[in-house]
């Protein structure tokens, strides 16, 4: 059997649970503290460029500074030496969860009140992180993670920087660092940036898990970043209905283009989305018919990559329309003065349209309740002129009997007498505790993790109790209790084991899942080529299926790794002979030879 890869004496390395640019990610048991940690290494092929080193070592610092719940932590660092290079790893916090990235792919909607929640965990790691003097400069769904319990983890700072650092911009070698669908206009600039930068990014992931897309997509990592710099994004509510208009002016103000026009701390940005949460007006400026709350004239539009233009693209300039450039700055405030006018003549026939359909008819404002009790929203309906219909909605944000919404929204212009939908909280909703003592763990886990319950189950070994091996002997919270609908409920099965579910013909990542779902934790992987399977598939468990272990068993798990094909060796050609100097000599002599001649080679007879 193939021995686990040990790292500084220490770490014993189970598996890959994580890939990025510059480095992997392995699942590992420190054997001297006996705890399942995490370790980052360097890829390999990166290993012996000292600029990557650098990032590598930097995020190891910038982490070990911030110890913060939000924040996955630090334990050690240190390099590999075993190999033909030095390999630099740091050994991390395990979070037994997934990124925002894969809760995407996933194609999981989020309500717009678990997407606030989810972005308030990352503001609280920036808070924390900006106040010691970090920026973590590379927000996105990939770089934050979920617990089971809903807890978030902010993760990898390989490119954070010290606010007080001099060279804290975003280029190097005229190449901009980050990912382009979240960078803040500054950064793609390649300007100085500030904390102010990971509040745009982070308005760029709240849109994302508001509406399941970036806000800018493109061919290229330039064309994205162009449009950061230039174009207003499409307010949240536009692509989706269901997004209130509350958090369309959260993520406005966030992706502002001028930073002084966005929150100015991570703290003000949680305290709008707090006052959202409570039912309360937001301190975000309304959305203008420009997409995006009100802005200054003049915002910066030019876009640089911090050094000279990419091949390709020289005299280009991103300050200009397409491929215009006036030839004095009269032309440019001209320009400017046709623009708000005609701006200002579309506004007038959109207010005109609105009158005649509207005004005339009696046209009013739905009044702005959400956040009121059930009987202050209806007396204010009442008034208003508008009959109403309440419908009840569970809300773990939102206090019993206040409204969380209405249809239409606050401030709609309906005709009067419309008919309005109030949806009021009945509070977090709650269910009642299963038994599922003496059920075997596959079907427990069935009941628990269904539609009418929801939990997050996780299967640990009772301590002192005996039974059958795979059953159920206890549950906590015990049943008959009123939990919250998808909590986390743990069962425990008794010391002499549990039944190895069959992981045979799985990606390796999905038999993991499974077998920690059932308590095996302890995981090993072999290699092996098998041309007939994908790379990643389980051809072999050990123990096999069915048999009943303890949590402790190691389950080794038989993984397709097969090597790509050697490209095909290319035909050797006969060389055409030289031609000789015979034809200067008179017919019949044979020509001396010297130095400079070349004898032809016999052709190579064909079949």
């Amino acid at each position: 059997m193939t021995q686990p890869r040990l790292l500084g004496g220490r770490y014993e390395l189970d598996g890959v649970v994580g890939r990025g640019g510059m480095a992997e990610v392995y699942r590992a048991r420190d054997i001297r503290l006996d705890r399942v940690v995490a370790v980052k290494t360097l890829r390999e092929d990166l290993a012996r460029d000292a600029t990557f080193q650098a990032r590598f070592r930097r995020e190891a610092q910038s982490a070990a500074s911030l110890n913060h719940p939000s924040i996955v932590a630090v334990y050690d660092t240190g390099e590999d030496n075993s190999g033909s290079s030095h390999v630099p790893y740091i050994v991390m916090e395990y979070v037994d969860g997934q990124t925002l990235r894969e809760l995407l792919r996933n194609d999981r909607r989020l309500l717009p009140e678990r997407a606030l929640e989810i972005t308030d965990g990352v503001l609280r790691a920036l808070d924390y992180s900006h106040r010691n003097g970090i920026i973590h400069r590379d927000i996105k769904p990939g770089n934050v993670m979920l617990t089971r319990g809903g807890q978030v983890k902010v993760m990898d700072f390989g490119i954070a920087r010290a606010v007080s650092d001099s060279q804290a911009t975003m280029t190097q070698t005229a190449q901009v660092i980050g990912t382009a669908q979240y960078l803040s206009p500054e950064q793609a600039r390649g300007e100085r940036v500030d904390a102010r930068s990971d509040l745009y990014s982070t308005g760029c992931l709240l849109y994302e898990l508001l509406t399941g897309r970036p806000p800018f997509l493109g061919d290229s990592p330039v064309a994205i970043a162009y449009q950061h710099v230039r174009e207003q994004p499409v307010p949240p509510s536009h692509l989706d209905p269901d997004v209130p208009r509350w958090a369309d002016a959260i993520v406005l103000r966030a992706m502002a283009k001028d930073p002084n026009e966005r929150y100015q701390s991570a703290s003000e940005m949680r305290a709008d989305i707090q006052r959202a949460l409570s039912g309360m007006p937001v301190s975000a400026p309304p959305m203008t018919a420009g997409y995006g709350p009100t802005q200054r004239m003049g915002a910066a539009t030019g876009l640089s990559m911090g050094g000279p233009p990419t091949q390709g693209m020289q005299g280009y300039d991103y300050g200009q329309e397409d491929g215009y450039l006036p030839p004095e700055g009269g032309n440019r405030n001209r320009t400017a003065l046709l623009w708000i006018l005609g701006l200002v003549l579309v506004l007038a026939v959109v207010a005109g349209v609105a009158y005649a359909v509207f005004g005339g008819g009696g046209g009013v404002a739905v009044p702005l309740v959400q956040g009121e009790t059930q009987s202050q929203a209806e007396s204010a309906l009442t008034k208003a002129g508008f009959t109403f219909t309440v419908q009840d909605q569970s809300s773990s944000t939102v206090n019993k009997n206040v409204v969380i919404s209405t249809n239409p929204q606050g401030g709609s212009m309906v005709p009067k007498g419309t008919k309005v939908t109030l949806f009021v909280s009945t509070g977090p909703r709650t269910v009642t505790m299963p038994s599922v003592r003496g059920m075997p763990v596959a079907a427990a886990k069935a009941e628990l993790s269904g539609k009418n319950y929801g939990f997050q189950v996780t299967v640990q070994t009772a301590t002192t109790s005996t039974g059958k091996p795979g059953i159920v002997v206890s549950q906590q919270p015990r049943a008959g209790r009123h939990v919250l609908y998808g909590a986390t409920v743990t069962i425990f099965v008794p010391p002499n084991g549990v039944q190895i579910p069959s992981v045979k013909g799985d990606n390796f990542a999905t038999a993991v899942a499974t077998l920690q779902g059932d308590g095996f934790y302890n995981i090993t992987r072999v290699a092996q080529a098998d041309p007939q399977a994908q790379n990643g598939t389980v051809i072999g468990q050990a123990p096999a299926p069915g048999t009943i272990a303890s949590s402790t068993t190691l389950i080794t798990l038989t993984v397709v790794e097969n090597q790509p094909s050697p490209p095909p060796s290319p035909t050797p050609t006969t060389p055409s002979p030289t031609p000789s100097q015979s034809s200067s000599q008179p017919p019949g002599q044979i020509p001396a030879r010297n130095h400079h001649s070349v004898v032809p080679s016999a052709p190579t007879p064909q079949p």
